[in-house]
């Protein structure tokens, strides 16, 4: 045998033997090693996913093999909705079908209507009432005890409910009565007329759609990550969704797009946007509307939703233009070292509110879209289970077995 060939046989069995001791390492890390995960699990990959993936660097994300912000560009939400759950998109009478089965499911049963009627009055936000509302639209049979099938017919049945929960919340608790869903309608076009009584202008319709269909999913954000860790466990649809919703209500992650529009309307002119930014900044408190946890090009979702806003036009539109420069100029000059964009939640506010979505519903319509990228993940997760158990290191002082022992015996 040649000496180079003796080599290269060597030379392979070197490689195959580390990758054999790395398996090996990987396969036993839980009791040989303790890996230190950054600040908010930052740049920490936890999971293997076909959904999608968020390129911050690059500007850049999608669903499955598509690019997300062309999906937005050129289909409905019904077809992205399905592409998320199902893997592909609706082809000829597909979407139609697809459709069909969430205008079905926006039609609350009278049961869960009464029920959500008596919430309305009992609650802070319409998020909180529907926490406790999912579980009446499927029962909480561990998703380890269902097939594919019962999970995804839970999962649909949840996500056609929600934009008819919280319209309905809304409204009784502003003293209207909740109306019944128009399965005749998009999605979109329903979740608005719920909410605000009047049937949306195609125009409108379709603008709203836009953003729906850019949110439904993006990465391992806090709520998808909170969908598969209580997944992993083997809990119920309706226990991981709702937990979901809890992680979304909060400001940092679901409810900036209303403090958006508060902070349009505190800047009034945009000549005061440099002081206003500078007085907020000294007192130690966010901009929202500006920076992302991955994004360091622009945020790709911002941008088509500013194309979608001057679309519209109007004085909102123009002031939202010139104090995003002016913010950006002032936030660039505040962390020179910093890469800070605006984010999806700037522009968000701008064409929800034109499109006549009252404030409080800002939010609820992020959970609209949202709720099919949680379902594609919750899915994803329960087909192919292992239960997360991180660990967290201890910082305290110091432990010892003093004062440990029973009470009697000191």
């Amino acid at each position: 045998m040649p000496e180079v060939d003796r080599i290269n046989i060597d030379l392979i069995n070197i490689v195959k033997l580390l990758e054999w001791a790395q398996a090996w390492l990987m396969d036993t890390s839980e009791t040989t090693q303790e890996l230190v995960a950054p600040p908010g699990l930052k740049g920490l990959v936890v999971a293997d996913t076909t959904i999608g993936s968020v390129r911050g660097a690059e500007g850049f994300y999608h669903y499955r093999r598509y690019d997300a912000v062309e999906i937005a560009r050129h289909q409905t939400f019904e077809a992205a909705a399905r592409l998320l759950i199902d893997g592909e998109l609706p082809i000829g009478a597909e979407e139609a079908l697809f459709r069909a089965e969430l205008g079905a499911g926006r039609r609350l049963e009278p049961g869960t209507l009464a029920v959500v009627r008596q919430l309305a009055d009992r609650i802070s936000s319409p998020l909180t009432g529907l926490t406790a509302a999912i579980p009446l639209v499927v029962d909480d049979t561990p998703t380890i005890d269902l097939d594919h099938g019962q999970r995804r017919a839970r999962c649909l049945a949840v996500a056609a409910a929600v934009p008819s929960i919280l319209a309905a919340l809304h409204r009784h608790r502003n003293g209207d009565d909740p109306l019944d869903a128009d399965p005749g309608l998009g999605h979109a076009a329903d979740f608005i007329r719920m909410a605000t009584g009047s049937t949306p202008t195609p125009r409108l319709a379709r603008a709203v759609e836009t953003y729906l269909v850019l949110t439904a999913d993006h990465g391992f954000n806090a709520s998808t990550f909170t969908t598969r860790v209580i997944t992993s466990t083997g809990a119920g649809v309706a226990s991981a969704l709702a937990g979901a919703v809890g992680a979304l209500s909060g400001p940092l992650h679901g409810g900036a797009p209303s403090r958006v529009l508060d902070m349009l309307e505190e800047i009034g002119d945009p000549v005061n946007t440099e002081r206003w930014a500078r007085a907020t900044l000294a007192a130690g408190r966010p901009i929202m509307g500006f920076g992302h946890a991955v994004y360091r090009a622009d945020d790709p979702r911002s941008t088509l939703l500013k194309e979608v806003a001057s679309g519209l036009g109007g004085d909102l539109v123009a002031r939202a233009i010139d104090i995003e420069a002016r913010m950006l100029a002032v936030l660039a000059e505040h962390k020179p070292q910093s890469t800070i964009v605006t984010n999806v939640e700037y522009y968000a506010a701008v064409v929800l509110h034109l499109a006549g979505l009252p404030q409080p519903m800002f939010t609820p319509a992020f959970t609209t879209s949202r709720v099919v990228g949680w379902v594609a993940h919750l899915l994803e997760q329960a087909a192919n289970n292992k239960i997360m158990r991180p660990l967290a290191r201890y910082v305290g002082p110091e432990p010892s077995w003093a004062g440990a022992e029973p009470v009697a015996a000191r």
